[in-house]
């Protein structure tokens, strides 16, 4: 390799093992090597393999080069242009990762409509197809068909995959009826800091399954058993939830789940149990009573309803790029909060009359947002579960907040490192002031500037980052966006269509 391109990886590397908040020593430790090797590498004083490139990117979960397949690595975005015209928003990617798991369930066809084909939706297909479940696009792409084995080969598990997704943790539910032992890699995703599965194996032990952990494995020992009382979550998470709901729905009998979430894809996921036959009361509310089905043999068709936390992305492009912009197919039910608080601040949005998603119950609206003088809001913004504000609509905020008069203060308390990643905003202009790992203080209005920088490494941050390029004037450069193609179909080329000027590239 010339010396410019080993110059060019080795910045690439130390960005990346900074975002991740690794030493040069941890990096080190995690290849065998020396920490003197890793600044030589970083300094791109030592000659490198391909195979230390891949190794390097493996151990820090980041796309240093990519080779042999197609997609993008970097943005290059023109900034300071105004958005016009309308745009859809694409299905729940929450919501279809957890139906690809619920399909496990059933031992016939199951047909997803319009699935968001996003890396999260492929690291799932690929551990789908690993153990012998037979998926295939059809309708030129934009369907799924998934059509299980009769027997499930976990000893063919691809692992890589599986660790780089959160998701796979729900096969624990499906699994546990299907075998009585099996493994599991860790679950890995967003950088967020500690999020314990404890309260997934508190409420799946219930039916019978026991797991532990030994290198980077999960065990599980199943002994089938009914729960003999209503099962109480002691995290109301979307994921905690959707697990005691797979695990409930070939039950044979009645579970109660209290302490449930009833966020958007929980509900989707409902919606899909329905449809496979098993009854679910209380949908939308924090009991859910399921009754279970000890077989489920169906040729299914389902439709998984638009995602809400897209739905802010795109509305937090309008606002920040100040344009009018038209979002079609908001699922509103899921949007109402912030937009009321975003009313307060003096947003003026204009909204259609309510009509059915194509699974026939969610609320969908078209939103029309248009250029606004926005005012700091007098309280903290700050998540909770649904219907409170959207824990992942929380980091968009950051980005209003910049652009608004005043100071704003965000609590983003459900995850330890996402609020640190917001202050990435400062490197484009803005005045963020972190107080603690979980809450910062936004002061606006911002006059942005275009700059080079590295993608966070978590999905919202990432966007929203991309968003204030947007509305920087000049050009900027985000490196290695992987994190926000697990989560967003074609996000820049979509931007485009409505007078965004987003570029991909690589630099090798």
């Amino acid at each position: 390799m010339s010396d410019d391109y080993l110059v060019r990886i080795g910045k690439l590397i130390r960005d990346a093992r900074q975002h991740r908040g690794w030493t040069q020593s941890q990096l080190a430790e995690a290849l065998g090597t020396s920490q003197s090797a890793v600044n030589r590498i970083e300094r791109g004083n030592q000659n490198i393999s391909l195979e230390m490139i891949a190794r390097i990117g493996e151990a820090l979960d980041s796309e240093i080069v990519s080779l042999g397949y197609a997609g993008p690595m970097h943005l290059r975005v023109v900034g300071g242009r105004r958005l016009s015209g309308s745009i859809d928003v694409k299905t729940s990617k929450n919501a279809c990762v957890a139906l690809l798991c619920a399909s496990l369930l059933n031992k016939g066809r199951t047909v997803l409509r319009r699935v968001a084909r996003i890396e999260e939706v492929f690291r799932i297909l690929e551990v789908l197809n690993s153990i012998g479940v037979r998926t295939r696009w059809i309708n030129d792409g934009v369907d799924l068909e998934i059509v299980p084995p009769a027997t499930l080969d976990l000893n063919a598990i691809d692992a890589e995959a599986a660790r780089r997704t959160r998701s796979i943790i729900m096969f624990l539910g499906p699994l546990l009826h299907r075998m009585n032992h099996f493994k599991l890699p860790y679950a890995g995703g967003c950088d967020l800091g500690t999020r314990t599965v404890e309260p997934h194996l508190i409420a799946l032990r219930r039916f019978g399954l026991d797991i532990t952990a030994t290198e980077g494995i999960y065990h599980a020992e199943v002994q089938r058993t009914s729960p003999d009382r209503p099962i109480v979550l002691t995290e109301r998470g979307d994921t905690v939830t959707e697990n005691a709901l797979l695990a409930a729905a070939r039950h044979d009998g009645v579970t109660v789940i209290r302490n449930a979430s009833s966020n958007y894809m929980v509900q989707d996921l409902c919606f899909f149990l329905e449809a496979l036959g098993v009854k679910v009361e209380g949908i939308g509310t924090t009991t859910l009573t399921v009754h279970g089905v000890h077989t489920i043999d169906v040729d299914v068709d389902y439709s998984p309803s638009e995602d809400p936390v897209e739905a802010m992305s795109l509305l937090a492009a309008a606002v920040v790029t100040e344009s009018e912009l038209t979002i079609r197919r908001v699922p509103i039910e899921f949007m109402e909060i912030e937009l009321a608080v975003l009313e307060e601040m003096g947003l003026h949005a204009d909204r259609s009359a309510e009509y059915a998603a194509d699974n026939g119950r969610t609320r969908l609206v078209d939103l029309t947002v248009r250029p606004s003088k926005l005012e700091a809001p007098i309280d903290k913004i700050h998540p909770m579960p649904f219907p409170g504000l959207n824990i992942d609509n929380v980091p968009f905020f950051a980005a209003i907040a910049a652009v608004a008069q005043g100071k704003t203060l965000i609590h983003d308390w459900v995850y330890d490192n996402r609020a640190i990643y917001l202050t990435d905003l400062n490197r484009l202009g803005g005045r963020l002031q972190l107080l603690d790992p979980h809450r910062v203080l936004v002061e606006g209005p911002t006059r942005w500037r275009a700059a080079e920088m590295m993608c966070p490494p978590a999905l919202r941050p990432a966007v929203v980052v991309l968003l204030a390029m947007m509305a920087a004037e000049g050009t900027s450069v985000l490196r290695n966006v992987y994190v926000i193609n697990r989560g967003y179909e074609d996000l820049a080329e979509r931007l485009n269509s409505v007078g965004a000027q987003i570029e991909t590239f690589r630099d090798i």
